[in-house]
């Protein structure tokens, strides 16, 4: 890669600063001189780029532009295993990006155990790996290499069982409410799989990091990011300071890109007094798991009521509720709650949980004796409400750019193509020869995300205002659910599955609205 004033083709990581006279630090950031920043690539190490947290946003940045051959350094601030607040469930549309990552959603093939007659030789199963996994990578391999040994030795033994690959997979949507019960299936469509995904973030976000890994990307756990250095004569940001190891040491990585992928505490974006967005939609969402007999549900369950009591006796609670079978012996239950709500801000959360789970059916087990842990919550900052997503060589991805979907409170699947959309506009940047037209490239990045989920956003952001009046809630509930094909439509719109060319009559309905609402 061209050298240039803010770039020295290093290898790895500068630590313990830089010499007397060479930086200086103003309002809490590093400055760095030229001189200084290319004496420490020739005495250190750098990366082609940094990525800030090692979530769904920064391993599939990582993991895309590992891919092109860039040096990737991903930094973590916590060590895996390690969870995160989640309803831990993936529409197609996250599932999509998880292929495209390579990553193997199918159960795992144990084996051989076949009782028919052998193969014929042609006719032998391939040998093959399918692709990365935690925990249990290697299963495929291992169960194909017994059965090919089977198929060698003319053997008859039975196809291989399916073990547990920690996917949990499911049909559709079940929406509760108005006193009806609709199960909706995903779509069929040419861009996204018609099932759905559910795996708990502690192993799910292990998952994708050493997805990342196995690419080429070079993971550092336990490593908190502090704040930015910047190059004192351009301002531009040239690395990132941190703490790392458990004696804490400061450290600092260089690199002409920064990927913030830090989640909804923005802490990098922060440090750039990139600022949350108050005319933006935010949710707070609370979730617990309870050991239940529903955790084989092959629906994700929502309800858009939740009441105290009885349905429609009682009384009616702020919020909507989840509940998704994880498959493993227990359910994720939560709810969640719009700024549009007047409840929202001044609502004991977990309170309300508890009151809203004490009216749910006993036999379901969503009882403190089948609690498998705390309550806990999190911030769900939607539609775009931190922006710029792009200053000064730092691109923002997921959480940390206020991008969960305000239909629907998903961030997985925007979080991922976030990061991949980012790895290949960094990747044609670095590609270029000079500041200028490296700059150009970036700053596209902005726009490549607007126009991908602009429009779709300012409908959502129209959607969760309309919701947040109850009485409007009431009526879509009690006159909408009863027509499936409205539902049907507006499963689409909520989870954003559509085929761009060549879909249904709702498909280019839902595309024309997007391009004709304004840009978010």
């Amino acid at each position: 890669m061209p050298k240039d004033p803010w770039w020295d083709s290093g290898t790895s990581a500068w630590r313990g600063g830089v010499g007397p006279g060479e930086a200086s630090v103003v309002g809490g950031e590093i400055r760095v001189t030229e001189s200084a920043t290319r004496s420490a690539g020739a005495a250190g190490a750098d990366a082609d780029v940094i990525v800030v947290g090692a979530g769904p946003a920064g391993s599939a940045a990582a993991y895309h532009l590992a891919n092109t051959g860039l040096d990737v350094l991903l930094l973590e601030k916590a060590s895996f295993p390690r969870d995160k607040v989640c309803g831990d469930g993936l529409t197609p549309r996250a599932v999509a990006s998880l292929v495209r990552m390579g990553i193997d959603t199918g159960p795992v093939r144990t084996g051989p155990v076949r009782t028919g007659p052998a193969r014929p030789a042609a006719t032998a199963r391939p040998t093959l790996a399918k692709g990365p996994r935690l925990p249990g990578a290697g299963a495929d391999t291992a169960a194909g290499n017994a059965d090919a040994a089977a198929d060698a030795a003319g053997a008859e033994v039975e196809d291989g069982v399916e073990a547990d690959s920690g996917w949990a997979r499911n049909k559709g949507l079940r929406i509760i409410g108005g006193g009806l019960r609709l199960e909706l299936p995903w779509p069929e469509l040419a861009s996204f799989p018609d099932y759905g995904l559910v795996r708990p973030r502690s192993d799910f976000d292990e998952l994708l990091a050493r997805t990342a890994q196995k690419a080429g990307a070079r993971l550092h756990e336990g490593t908190t990011v502090a704040g930015v250095v910047r190059d004192e004569r351009t301002g531009r940001v040239v690395g990132v300071t941190a703490r790392a190891g458990t004696d804490r040491e400061p450290v600092t990585y260089r690199a002409p890109v920064v990927v913030a992928a830090d989640g909804n505490s923005a802490r990098l974006a922060l440090s750039l007094d990139i600022r949350r967005r108050d005319d933006r939609p935010l949710g707070v969402a609370v979730r617990r798991y309870y050991r239940s007999p529903r955790t084989h549900d092959d629906y994700l369950e929502s309800h858009l009521e939740l009441w105290e009591g009885k349905p429609n006796a009682s009384r009616l609670l702020p919020g909507y509720g989840w509940i998704f079978g994880m498959g493993d012996g227990t359910s994720n239950v939560g709810l969640g709650i719009l700024n549009t709500t007047p409840a929202f801000g001044n609502t004991d959360y977990r309170d309300l949980l508890r009151r809203w789970l004490a009216a749910l059916p006993p036999e379901w087990g969503y009882t403190e004796d089948n609690a498998t842990g705390p309550v806990r919550g999190s911030a769900l900052p939607m539609g775009f409400n931190r922006t710029p997503h792009y200053t000064d060589g730092v691109l923002l991805v997921g959480d940390a750019a206020g991008m969960v979907n305000p239909f629907n409170g998903e961030g997985i699947a925007y979080a991922m193509e976030s990061g991949e959309l980012a790895a290949e506009v960094v990747a044609q940047a670095l590609a270029r020869t000079s500041d200028a037209a490296r700059e150009k490239a970036l700053h596209q990045y902005p726009e490549a995300v607007r126009a991908r989920y602009g429009g779709y956003y300012t409908l959502g952001r129209a959607f969760v205002n309309l919701i947040g009046n109850p009485t409007v809630m009431r009526l879509a509930t009690k006159y909408g659910l009863p027509h499936p094909v409205l539902m049907r439509f507006m499963l689409k719109i909520m989870a954003n599955l559509t085929d761009p060319r060549g879909g249904d009559a709702h498909d280019r309905v839902i595309n024309a609205l997007c391009r004709l609402a304004p840009s978010a």
